[in-house]
């Protein structure tokens, strides 16, 4: 089973820059789509971005269209999530997940992060 590990939160303005990064364990990462989901206090997780085994096809929540980009380094077995632009409302834990195909649901997702927090501040 593939483990993931985030890092790169944080606490920012609005308007700043973050990159999330997410490590992956084993020799199989390049086997897998990858996506970035988040959770916001009270509400369900949602949606961030994902991408394709090898990096060509890439999918954001309207959200975030514009703004995030999501890469991935298959040699490094990580992947990123490169947030610009940042606005309260992106306040949230944020979590990568491995699947087998990229799909916008987390149900899809067979294993997941711990998450790292992302706060934005007014």
């Amino acid at each position: 089973q593939v483990q993931l590990v985030e890092s790169g939160g944080g606490l920012v303005q609005a308007g700043a820059s973050l990159r999330l990064s997410c490590l992956a364990s084993g020799r199989t990462f390049s086997m897998y789509a990858m996506g970035w989901f988040r959770q916001a206090p009270g509400k369900e997780r949602e949606f961030v971005a994902a991408i394709s085994r090898n990096g060509v096809g890439t999918y954001y929540a309207d959200s975030v269209k514009g703004r995030f980009i999501i890469s991935r380094d298959n040699a490094k077995n990580t992947v990123y999530l490169q947030m610009n632009s940042l606005k309260p409302e992106d306040t949230a834990v944020y979590y990568c997940a491995v699947g087998d195909v990229v799909t916008y649901y987390s149900h899809d997702y067979k294993s997941w992060g711990q998450g790292t927090q992302v706060t934005v501040s007014s």
